[in-house]
């Protein structure tokens, strides 16, 4: 079952680290069986009081593969730089399994 990080850039605070970030991280995603859904693009909101300011859905294959791609050691030195380099709200959830019902 796929599984998806969701996650919303609020603020750049260093943007050399975050550009440097941006070189390196695709690799270490597609290493992982990642891919990019979203990452950035124009926002409505719909509902509520979210404001994103730079969102960003990553795919992977599995809750538990996702697990391996943020906890590896490829993406340790780059997601410090991420951490350095900008605040960010982000959280890891399962797709719909074959019955289509999450359940």
């Amino acid at each position: 079952m796929a599984a998806y990080i969701i996650a919303d850039i609020l603020e750049i605070l260093d943007q050399a680290k975050m550009n440097e970030y941006r070189q390196r991280v695709g690799a270490t995603i597609d290493s992982y069986g990642g891919r990019y859904l979203v990452r950035g693009g124009q926002t409505r909101v719909l509902e509520g009081d979210w404001q994103p300011r730079f969102p960003v859905v990553l795919e992977f294959p599995s809750i538990e593969q996702a697990e391996r791609w943020y906890k590896s050691e490829e993406y340790r030195d780059v997601k410090a730089l991420r951490v350095a380099g900008a605040r960010t709200n982000a959280i890891l959830v399962t797709g719909l399994g074959d019955s289509g019902t999450g359940h």
